[in-house]
């Protein structure tokens, strides 16, 4: 039997450096209190981005829903003009791609730098500038939408649904003007941690969004140009409602409109046209892949499946895509108050959790690979081709869990141009030619294409992007972001911090 005195001695021998024990108890304890206050930094912004983004989706399913009773042909006009028109200025040129969410990721980084440097009234000019030209973009995209037919029959589309998109999408201008305006308020209050605000903004707006589809759709009888206007009127709600928060319950980073927002605007335009490349590269390439399945034999069955597939997926993707802008913040944050080390953490903190969120919904989708697309359909021959595919929706939700967390870091650190570079030779150097040999050429079909563009571009994409992370020096991150401040602060007495930033 061991005395106590025995034990230790015992005790001394399995640890022969004594504290060592303890001291790696309080080094856990520490590391495992900076993971939990930075969890709640990070999830203070997911939390309320992926309700606002589910919303916000959900908004386009009401209406759709609306005009696919109205009629085969209405249901076809409304998701034309609500994915094709409206979507495609999200990249329609270079100039023109940084229209909506380029623009807005610019704002993403100098907002957040700005307020992690305590710059707090630079926001609002940041914001009006972002105004400026976004609106001025709005009106270069006009030609699209009054084309809007032509433009489509050329696409290949039968005349009667390109005429009745037409009208629709002239219906839906109003919509697309207030994208100038709701990005930017958005990207001002999330980089002040003010995502609750957004989240209930947008579900009064879904709830306005149904209310109004049914007045318009079934009592005033307007048909799917009711649909529209619905979708109109609920947008430009959230524009005024997030517009009348700034105005009355922002004073540190709105004081007013100011001729400032004037100055510097071609620079700033610069910076969001690389915003938009890296944005838009990834949007057009799954719009590429379902135009390229509909070139297939059976082309039907492939297209029916794989839209389940990218419907799913478009629904799981407003999880990263929150990691995403809760990345870009937390980063941009501390790396303009100067914490490069703070700032690689926040990294290392979101990376880990949406890698976490999905695998769980990658393991939901292997083990129902068989009964997920009944919600959409029951087709016994989709239901077959949609099982075929589970394997590679799986995977890219995978892919799409780690990728927006590195793309949400070069926002935060505002390398868009690097990144942009990236994705272009990823995606359509790599990933559509090799998606096109795997469908074609070797004969596999819609599961060619897919997973040629999955493994080819978005596996080395990610890859790429994660070696870039992992090799960058944080601490010159930081001195970058307060150049950047500098650079785009004035030198005016009136863009000193404020006074109450100081306190």
């Amino acid at each position: 039997m061991v005395s106590s005195n025995g034990g230790g001695n015992l005790n001394e021998a399995l640890l022969p450096h004594g504290g060592v024990d303890k001291h790696d108890q309080e080094n856990a304890r520490e590391l495992a209190s900076r993971v939990w206050i930075e969890t709640k930094k990070l999830w203070q912004i997911v939390g309320p981005a992926i309700f606002s983004r589910i919303a916000s989706f959900s908004m386009n399913i009401i209406t759709q829903a609306f005009a696919g009773h109205l009629g085969d042909v209405q249901l076809a006009s409304i998701s034309i003009a609500n994915t094709v028109i409206v979507g495609f200025n999200f990249g329609l040129l270079v100039i023109l791609i940084d229209n909506q969410l380029g623009m807005a990721s610019a704002l993403e980084t100098l907002c957040g730098q700005a307020f992690g440097a305590k710059r707090y009234q630079m926001l609002g000019i940041y914001m009006q500038r972002s105004w400026i030209v976004l609106f001025f973009c709005c009106f270069l995209l006009l030609p699209v939408y009054v084309f809007a037919s032509p433009i489509l029959e050329w696409l290949g589309q039968p005349e009667n649904v390109a005429e009745e998109t037409c009208v629709v999408a002239m219906w839906l201008l109003p919509l697309h003007f207030s994208f100038a305006f709701i990005f930017p308020l958005q990207r001002f209050l999330q980089s002040q941690l003010k995502n609750q605000v957004i989240a209930w903004v947008t579900l009064a707006a879904l709830v306005i969004n149904a209310f109004t589809s049914w007045v318009f759709v079934y009592v005033l009888d307007f048909g799917v140009i009711g649909a529209a206007i619905a979708l109109d009127v609920s947008w430009w709600f959230m524009v005024f409602a997030l517009l009348g928060y700034v105005l009355y319950w922002c004073p540190l980073t709105w004081t007013g409109f100011s001729v400032q927002a004037f100055s510097g605007l071609w620079e700033f335009f610069e910076l969001s046209a690389a915003s938009g490349v890296m944005l838009c590269l990834e949007n057009w390439y799954y719009r590429i892949l379902i135009l390229m399945t509909g070139h297939l034999k059976n082309a039907t069955l492939a297209v029916d499946a794989l839209s389940i597939c990218m419907s799913i997926n478009g629904w799981e993707f407003m999880i990263p895509l929150a990691f995403l802008a809760a990345t870009g913040v937390r980063v941009a944050n501390e790396l303009g108050a100067g914490n490069g080390k703070a700032a690689k953490f926040a990294t290392i903190v979101s990376m880990v959790q949406s890698t976490i969120i999905g695998l769980i919904i990658c393991l939901i989708i292997v083990i129902f690979h068989n009964k997920f697309a009944v919600i959409f359909t029951s087709s016994s021959d989709v239901l077959e081709e949609v099982d075929k595919l589970s394997i590679f929706l799986a995977v890219t939700i995978l892919l799409n869990s780690i990728q927006p967390v590195l793309s949400g870091v070069a926002v935060g650190s505002g390398w868009q141009a690097m990144v942009a570079y990236v994705n272009l030779g990823c995606y359509y150097v790599i990933g559509l030619p090799l998606g096109f040999l795997m469908g074609w050429v070797f004969k596999l079909g819609v599961k060619g294409i897919w997973g040629g563009m999955i493994f080819g571009g978005t596996a080395v994409q990610t890859v790429i992007l994660a070696i870039i992370t992992m090799k960058s020096d944080w601490d010159k991150e930081a001195e970058k972001a307060r150049a950047r401040v500098a650079k785009w602060s004035s030198p005016h007495p009136d863009d000193q911090p404020a006074e109450p930033a100081r306190r």
